[in-house]
């Protein structure tokens, strides 16, 4: 069984904040996007990111979403986010 990981050991040492790197991971997961879809998103915001990025977050984080999944809403929480589904 694998030990749930926390959160300086999944986002540490990344450039990007965590919200966005779930926000990014999230949307490809739920919505059809395409990664470049993603980086215009994330463009519009003040952001510049190449699509290959959100690729290896996708890659990286996908598996651990499910695991974590008090931990996006406890993100939430923190900033003041209502908690119902988007």
């Amino acid at each position: 069984m694998r030990k749930l990981k926390s959160l300086e050991e999944l986002f540490g040492g990344r450039h990007f904040d965590r919200e966005i790197i779930i926000l990014c991971v999230r949307w490809y997961l739920r919505y059809k996007l395409s990664l470049r879809d993603l980086v215009e998103m994330m463009a519009e915001r003040g952001l510049s990111l190449a699509h290959m990025t959100i690729l290896r977050w996708v890659r990286r984080y996908a598996p651990e979403l499910p695991n974590a999944g008090t931990v996006l809403l406890c993100l939430r929480v923190a900033r003041g986010v209502s908690t119902r589904p988007i």
